[in-house]
């Protein structure tokens, strides 16, 4: 077997008579915010020409840094078999089909299929509307001997099941951030920074647990970190190691792997190639790369793909020149009829949400569940958004914020008391198909700690086994750090002293001191 990446997390998979693209992201994403580090528009011709007419094309997810619509239009033969993860909607089907994409398998979730005379492939899905409603997922490739995971920033609370399919030689994971906080929130640097390093530790202990878990080979770091060139956001890029962000690159992780003995991890950049086979993992980088160059001189690195991009970058912000349009009316008939059939959701939320533009400030209601013009009525959320950008959100009618806008950071947002998933969800559910299943999680997780009959002991205490979060096994992901647990599948916290959690409201963890 053979991998090439791709960046970020692109990989072209060679197996049998297949070979299968993965994710491939060229096109910068969420508002010309992402680009993919290290640059990967330098791609030999012969690459290209492999990416362009593969067999199989597998997406995860439907965010912008893996469905890259652009690049498939303009690139990918539409005679490719589609792998079709096994996902409660048809949204990326359907998103695929526009693109003119016709052939598609359709999987079922964790379930080895046959695509040629030697190559199994199983896709397994995860469908929390946290972690989108559109579904997640991880691919495990097999070819009769060695066996290749590419779980990508896939957040798999059951880490057996990609074990299930034998032992595995090469695993490419996430371990970087793929969120906006706590960069875009209205605290002192000192407060944001402390709780950068802190989702930074978070993001490392999970992906250590899935390494420690799956036991592969191999490992390579990827699906991250991003870059930013924008001027307005260059300060995310991790250079010095201080800044206020949650993206280190693939080194920073790799040294970690080095702390406990892991030898064979690989370094890879776009164009890497990595041989697989049952005696030997070769690894081939590309020629005219310096390497060396584009860590020990990132900042330099990073100014020269600036300049390269800059034409680019300022044309995409022309695009979102767009003339002011009556936002509360559209935004009334827009959002009332979703906030009508999520009661469940707007009392998860609790509270009103604040948009606040340039020079319009909306109310969403969820009191009330309509769209106001805002007065003094109370809010406990805030979004500050660039009207142009907010205008272009809504134009496009895109369903999902936190892939359209919210990934860009090109805002600010400020709440009172703790973090609100349901929020976020709301934010990411703008169709009737995505409320009616995030209005369905909502009632079900409402029904707090509904199942606490199976308790485990962790150090010192006695507790219910699944995280009340996302009912990860704590068995696996819980972590003790004095007087505080962490589950590490998605840095939730609890108290250990009464239970109560340090991320958001309503979600106490049952423990009790362990008797001896």
């Amino acid at each position: 077997m053979r991998a090439v990446s791709l960046g970020h997390a692109g990989i072209l998979i060679n197996s049998g008579e297949s070979r299968i693209l993965c994710d491939p992201w060229f096109v910068p994403a969420f508002f010309g915010s992402w680009f993919v580090f290290p640059r990967n528009d330098q791609l030999s011709t012969d690459l290209l020409a492999e990416i362009e007419s593969p067999t199989h094309l597998y997406i995860s997810h439907i965010h912008g840094d893996h469905l890259d619509e652009a690049f498939l239009t303009d690139h990918v033969s539409r005679d490719v078999v589609v792998l079709l993860p096994d996902f409660p909607s048809h949204e990326l089907e359907r998103r695929l089909s526009v693109l003119g994409f016709k052939n598609f398998l359709k999987t079922k979730n964790g379930q080895e299929t046959s695509i040629d005379s030697c190559t199994k492939i199983a896709i397994h899905v995860e469908t929390s509307i946290t972690d989108g409603p559109g579904g997640d997922s991880a691919l495990v490739v097999s070819d009769g001997e060695t066996r290749l995971v590419n779980q990508n920033d896939c957040r798999t609370g059951n880490l057996n099941a990609l074990l299930e399919h034998g032992p595995i030689d090469l695993h490419w994971l996430q371990y970087s951030g793929a969120i906006w906080y706590p960069m875009v929130y209205e605290d002192n640097d000192e407060v944001k920074r402390k709780l950068a390093k802190a989702k930074v530790e978070s993001q490392f202990t999970r992906a250590m647990k899935y390494v420690e878990t799956l036991n592969a080979r191999a490992v390579v770091p990827s699906a991250g970190p991003p870059c930013f060139l924008d001027e307005s956001l260059f300060h995310l890029n991790v250079i010095s190691g201080d800044e206020i962000s949650i993206f280190p690159d693939q080194r920073e992780f790799l040294k970690r792997l080095t702390q406990i003995n892991r030898a064979n991890d690989i370094l890879a950049i776009p164009g890497t190639v990595i041989e697989i086979s049952p005696e030997s993992i070769t690894v081939a980088q590309p020629k005219n790369i310096d390497i060396e160059n584009i860590f020990n001189n990132k900042k330099q690195y990073l100014h020269d793909y600036q300049a390269d991009w800059a034409t680019w970058l300022t044309a995409e912000k022309l695009r979102w020149a767009i003339e002011p349009t009556d936002l509360i009316s559209t935004l009334r008939v827009w959002f009332d009829p979703l906030m009508a059939i999520a009661p469940a959701l707007r009392n998860g939320i609790g509270a009103n949400c604040l948009i606040k533009t340039d020079d319009l400030d909306i109310l969403i209601n969820f009191k009330t569940g309509t769209v106001e013009k805002f007065d003094t009525q109370e809010f406990r959320f805030r979004f500050t958004i660039p009207r142009d950008l907010l205008e272009t959100v809504v134009g496009q009618r895109a369903v999902d914020w936190s892939n359209s806008f919210f990934l860009s950071c090109r805002f600010s947002v400020w709440r009172s008391g703790e973090f609100n998933e349901y929020l976020y969800n709301f934010f990411k559910s703008l169709s009737i198909e995505r409320m009616q299943r995030t209005e369905a999680e909502a009632a079900s997780k409402l029904n707090i700690n509904s199942d606490l009959s199976e308790e485990i002991q962790l150090g010192d205490y006695v507790m219910q086994r699944k995280c009340p979060h996302r009912e990860a096994d704590l068995s696996v992901f819980g972590e003790i750090n004095g007087q505080e647990l962490t589950c590490s599948l998605h840095g939730w916290r609890f108290d250990l002293n009464d239970g109560h959690c340090l991320n958001a409201e309503n979600r106490p963890l049952r423990v009790r001191r362990r008797t001896s």
